[in-house]
């Protein structure tokens, strides 16, 4: 059996299947981080934090998993980063008007940055001290 696709459906704007799909996908994620690397200060931030502590990861004499957890963590929190980006866009796409639930929404994704960064200062405190 078949998946027909309905015109209209979210499925027909998901932008085709099988390798058009993955190049499709690609293509949007780099716009996503190009947006995001031009337009948002926090982001770039992080970036340069990556750009300092994966060369300085990977140059530590310290085990595998160690280097593992001081690579994966900053690039955890550029992940982290981009999903409060994209929370803070559809809120203020929805309105820009002051409300109770939008500030809780955009509060909550800066504290998933917050522990974001946390996790970060805790993993190479931790596997260098």
């Amino acid at each position: 059996m078949t998946d027909s696709v309905k015109p209209g459906s979210a499925s027909s704007l998901k932008g085709g299947t099988g390798i058009t799909r993955i190049l499709n996908s690609t293509r949007y994620s780099m716009m996503g981080l190009k947006a995001a690397f031009l337009n948002e200060a926090a982001f770039r931030q992080l970036v340069y934090i990556n750009v300092v502590l994966q060369p300085i990861a990977l140059w530590l004499d310290v085990t595998r998993v160690e280097r593992a957890i001081l690579m994966l963590v900053p690039l955890l929190s550029l992940a982290i980063e981009l999903l409060n980006t994209a929370i803070e866009n559809v809120v203020d796409r929805v309105s820009l008007d002051l409300h109770p639930l939008s500030k809780k929404a955009k509060d909550m994704g800066s504290a998933a940055q917050f522990v974001g960064l946390v996790m970060i200062s805790v993993a190479w405190l931790v596997i260098l001290v």
